[in-house]
Formats: C-alpha cells, sequence, structure tokens
C-alpha cells in the first residue's frame, strides 16, 4: 500500500478496502473529477488492488496510479456483463489512459429500416431506432455492388413516407416512377401487401447474412410450383433471379464448404498501436471482412487487444458466429462461442489470411499518410530515433560505414548516406584500403572514416549527425579514434551496430543499447547498414573481377589488359578461352598474340 500512502490520503484506502470480490467495471477518477481509465475485472477488488502493491515497470501505469484521486465501481452479474459495459463506457467517456478503438465509422453499413414496409439504405451512422445493420462493409464498392443486386432482385420502396396501414388507407399517396419502371410494387396504395413485402426482406437478410443456398431453393421451389400451373412468365421471372443469385454466390471468395459459420481474428501490433482483422465466414463464403484499429495507451498485451475487439464486434452485431478462430485465446470467454486455434488445414490458412490483411492495411495506410503529408511520416521517426537512441538532435543526416575483404586481399570500404530516413545515393563512397596489410577491421575502419571526415572538414563541408559503424565495439572505438584526432568528436554523434543480437553501442558505455525489434528506429539503422554492406560487396566483387582478370591473363608475356578485356568480352570467361581453339582465337586479337594466349593455355593443361 506504499502508493497510497504518498497520497497521503485515506479515502483511496477505504475504497479499497470496500471493494468486492465480483465481477464489474472500476473506473478512475483525477483530482478535477474526470474519468482517466475504465477497466473489466473478474474480481474486482483483486485486480484494483494490483495498481497499488505493483512497482510498475510501465512509466505510464505508474503516472496513471499517481493521478487517481477516486474510485469508483459497478457490479454486474458475469465476466461478460463486464467486458460488454467496459467496451460501451470507453466509447462514451474516451478515457485518456484507455486504448483508444476506431469506431467503424468510415466503414458504410446495410440498415434494413425499423419501419412498416422496410427501406433497405446505405449508411455510415448506426442509430439505435431498432433497425437491423449488417457489416461493415471494407468498401463502399462493395456495399454498392451488392445493393445494385438486391434492387434488381427485389422491387422495394426507396420512398420515405409513412407507410401504416392507417395513413395508406386515406388514399392520399399516388405511385411513382419507382413503380412504372418496376422497381417498386406500390404498397403505397395497397398493391403489395406488407406479409409479401416482409417475406422479400427476409430473403434479402438471408443473402447479406450469406444464406444464399436458403434463398435460391425458396426461389426454386416457387418457379417450379409457377411450372406446374402453367404459370410460364413467372416462372420465368423467378429463373431469371436464381441465376442471378447463383453468379452472385459463385463470385463470393469460397473457402470450404465445410467450413459453415465461424468468424476469424487476426491480429497484429505495433510500438503504438494494435490491428485486428475480421473475417466472416457463411457456407464456406467469406462474406465480410474489416480491420479495426486500435490505439495504445498503457502497453495493452495482444489478448487485452483481441477481447476487446470481440466484444465490440459481438456488441455491434446480433448475427455471431458460434465458432471464433484465433492465434491465441482471449482473456474473456464469452458463452456459447467456441475458440480454435488451428494448428493447420483450412482454418490456419484463414487465419494466415487474415494476418496478411491487415500487413496490407498497415502498408496502405503508410501509403495514404506519405500522400497527405510526406514529411509528417520522416519527422516522427527521426524524433522516435532520437528518443530510442539517447541523440541530441534529430539524425536528419546520417552515415554509415561497412568494411569488405576475403582473407585480407581487395580490401575495400563503402559508406553510404541517409537523409530524413531515405537513401542519398548521391553521397555514396566507395574506398580502397590503401594503409593496412591483411585482414584488420579496426585500421580499415580507423583509415576510412579518417579519410573520410578530414575531406569534409578541410573542404568545410556540413558534417552528419548521427555516423553509424557496422559492428561491435571494436569497431566503434577505432573510428572514435579517427573522430578524435580530427578534433570533431564532441560534433558528431556515433553507434555501432552489432549483427549478432542487433544491439547499439555508444561510445564509452559498455553496456549495449537493446531497441525493441519492431521499432521503427532499429528498422532505420538496419536498412542504412544493410545498404553499406550491399553497396561495399558490390565494390568488393568488382574489384576482386579485376584482380582475377589481372592474374589469369595478364600474366601471359605480351598481352596486356586491352587485349585481355577484348578476349573476356568475346569469350565470357578464362574457362572458355582455355577450350578455344587458335583460330577462334585468332578472330579476336591479333595472330601473334592468339599464340600467345593458345600455347599458355596448352602448355597449362600438360
Amino acid at each position: 500500500m506504499a502508493a497510497i500512502e504518498k497520497k497521503n490520503t485515506t479515502q483511496l484506502e477505504a475504497i479499497l478496502q470496500t471493494l468486492p470480490q465480483k465481477p464489474g467495471v472500476y473506473q478512475y477518477f483525477d483530482d478535477s473529477g474526470t474519468i482517466i481509465y475504465v477497466g473489466k475485472a473478474k474480481n474486482l477488488k483483486k485486480r484494483v488492488l494490483q495498481y497499488f502493491q505493483k512497482d510498475h515497470e510501465n512509466a505510464k501505469v505508474r503516472v496513471l496510479v499517481r493521478k487517481i484521486t477516486d474510485i469508483q465501481f459497478i457490479v454486474v452479474d458475469t465476466e461478460i456483463d463486464a467486458l460488454l459495459l467496459e467496451n460501451n463506457l470507453i466509447k462514451k467517456y474516451q478515457p485518456r489512459y484507455n486504448i483508444l478503438l476506431k469506431d467503424d465509422k468510415t466503414y458504410p453499413w446495410i440498415c434494413i429500416k425499423n419501419e412498416p414496409f422496410p427501406r433497405i439504405i446505405s449508411t455510415r451512422n448506426r442509430i439505435k431506432d431498432g433497425s437491423k445493420y449488417f457489416g461493415p462493409y471494407p468498401s463502399h464498392r462493395t456495399l454498392h455492388a451488392l445493393m445494385e443486386m438486391i434492387q434488381q432482385l427485389f422491387p422495394l420502396r426507396t420512398c420515405n413516407l409513412n407507410l401504416s396501414q392507417e395513413k395508406i388507407n386515406l388514399a392520399k399517396y399516388k405511385v411513382c416512377l419507382e413503380y412504372h419502371i418496376k422497381r417498386c410494387s406500390g404498397p403505397c396504395v395497397n398493391l403489395q401487401s406488407e406479409e409479401s413485402y416482409l417475406q422479400n426482406i427476409q430473403q434479402i437478410e438471408n443473402i447479406i447474412k450469406g444464406n444464399v443456398s436458403s434463398v435460391i431453393k425458396q426461389i426454386y421451389g416457387a418457379m417450379m410450383n409457377f411450372a406446374h400451373h402453367q404459370e410460364f412468365e413467372k416462372a420465368q421471372l423467378l429463373k431469371i433471379k436464381m441465376e442471378s443469385l447463383q453468379n452472385y454466390q459463385s463470385k463470393s471468395l469460397v473457402v470450404n464448404p465445410n467450413i459453415e459459420n465461424v468468424e476469424v481474428y487476426g491480429v497484429a501490433v505495433e510500438e503504438d498501436y494494435g490491428y485486428i482483422n475480421h473475417l466472416r465466414i457463411v457456407n464456406g463464403a467469406i462474406v465480410g471482412v474489416h480491420t479495426i484499429e486500435i490505439k495504445k495507451r498503457l502497453d495493452e498485451s495482444p489478448s487485452e487487444l483481441l477481447t476487446l475487439a470481440i466484444a465490440d464486434s459481438v456488441s455491434k452485431n446480433d448475427n455471431s458466429a458460434d465458432e471464433l478462430i484465433v492465434a491465441f485465446k482471449p482473456d474473456f470467454c464469452f458463452p456459447n462461442i467456441k475458440y480454435t486455434i488451428p494448428i493447420r488445414g483450412d482454418k490456419k490458412k484463414l487465419l494466415e489470411m487474415s494476418e496478411r490483411n491487415i500487413k496490407f492495411y498497415i502498408l496502405d495506410k503508410k501509403k495514404q499518410a506519405a500522400l497527405v503529408d510526406p514529411e509528417r511520416h520522416s519527422n516522427r521517426i527521426m524524433q522516435k530515433m532520437k528518443q530510442d537512441i539517447g541523440l541530441k538532435v534529430e539524425p536528419r543526416h546520417i552515415e554509415c560505414f561497412d568494411n569488405s575483404n576475403i582473407q585480407g586481399t581487395n580490401a575495400v570500404a563503402a559508406m553510404v548516406c541517409f537523409r530524413d530516413g531515405k537513401p542519398f545515393k548521391n553521397d555514396y563512397r566507395h574506398y580502397n584500403i590503401k594503409t593496412v596489410v591483411g585482414p584488420d577491421d579496426y585500421a580499415s575502419m580507423r583509415e576510412v572514416v579518417f579519410r573520410r571526415y578530414s575531406y569534409l572538414t578541410e573542404n568545410e563541408l556540413p558534417l552528419p549527425n548521427l555516423i553509424v559503424i557496422d559492428g561491435g565495439k571494436g569497431q566503434l572505438g577505432a573510428a572514435l579514434e579517427s573522430l578524435t584526432l580530427l578534433n570533431i568528436a564532441d560534433k558528431i554523434e556515433i553507434i555501432g551496430i552489432a549483427k549478432r543480437l542487433e544491439e547499439i553501442y555508444k561510445p564509452h558505455d559498455p553496456i549495449p543499447l537493446y531497441i525493441d525489434k519492431k521499432s521503427e528506429s532499429l528498422h532505420v539503422i538496419q536498412h542504412i547498414r544493410d545498404e553499406a554492406h550491399r553497396f561495399g560487396i558490390t565494390h568488393h566483387r568488382n574489384k576482386r573481377d579485376k584482380s582475377t582478370l589481372k592474374t589469369e591473363l595478364t600474366e601471359i608475356e605480351g598481352i596486356g589488359p586491352v587485349l585481355a578485356e577484348k578476349l573476356l568480352t568475346h569469350f565470357r570467361s578464362v574457362a572458355m578461352i582455355k577450350k578455344a581453339t587458335l583460330e577462334t582465337i585468332e578472330e579476336v586479337i591479333p595472330k601473334a598474340k592468339a599464340n600467345l594466349v593458345y600455347a599458355y593455355f596448352q602448355k597449362e593443361n600438360l
């Protein structure tokens, strides 16, 4: 109870002592009376006490606890009631320290209005007026295609008239153009009964839910009945309707006919956000998909995020499935719902598909952000790198060094430059190591760093904000020696990145820094390190090839680099030259020189 004693108050102590050991929801208030956090609990007393009896590692949790001046709680009957109540209270009050679940207002829904002769409309706003909502749909295009098909198959009213039987009986309405073009059956003038209209609504509802097969079966039965009574025109109309539904059904993404009614929840977590992708499968076909984005506040676990997303989905949809496919079991279990954690097979593929959807969602989100505000993304990353690495300034200009050699031969180094987190290839540089004999990475690093920054200082060119050395403490120390010799060690910040565990080394600090593997800061450092390695390897390979050319062909007395290059250009390799006849070699170089080459390789083959 140390945290409470520091607050010098007895109010919280009294509340904590009287908390019930029942399921419920607790609310934390600050000194201004504002709700700053809402949480659910299987056991209110046990859960709330955890906040005050622990030295929390998470700094945000410690700040939250310090700000709590009052606690209120609501006892409910079950854990599920607690979960759903928490979800509603978070949306209502949006407390500062709760994760922010972005509502699906940007996604369109299909709404069957709660009214006589119900209209079917698309909307982005869900109103609690008794209407039925289906969705959300990933795009308005998807919804529009479904609405268009429904309108073609079922004549429904689009007007907003009050079609109560009392109003219709007053005979004040007239049929409109929709009736004359056969897109409405005229219920406003008693040309269609409400019973017949509601049968159409029931079929439409089944189609929206994905139960297309049952609708096709009903239409087929009615079609055969008309045909039996020789009402062939009516039968033909139903046949056209049935074929349209069959075509729509065939275009649905079929997974497995044996997977009848399930929902899939894929989860991905980044540093500040969590993402939940929701797939709805009915009769072996995917009939709905959307991604929920969650703003993290207190470093919530993937299980907590998944629980909230499922609760949000359950609270919005009356037609939830009785089986949920997930990568792990969430904190709370809903009654009458089975959780499946697939290891292989079609259900595993569905889970992987859901997780891929999240990756595409995140990628698309970043692309859109870059288009709307190109500098916003780089500004955020630069600020994040400054914070994660502990730099004095944002690393807008980064240079990275890497050495390449094979057993000490053809030693080269590469320097690549990044500006605002992106490659700036105009400033890439290659270096041939001049003063080092044998495989000595430390000496090579000293040389190339000295050469680079002596050139910049002598020509009064701008220095980078950060130098990245590909290597651990040894390479970092060697680079720092050169900076010290040039009297600029205090003007440039420098780090080393070791390959094995991706740990970051800073000067004069024996303990490496470990950045979160998912952090964008580490991704930028890895990118520039890998780019330096690629650039260096390319230069080393080119130099090695030239060295090979000298040792293989130019060792022949009388054959210089020009003739050697002609031969390699024509024959592609030294191996092909060795196999060539004298006549073919004479076609490329003068006869006397060809004799020298041919005789040399013939002698070598003896």
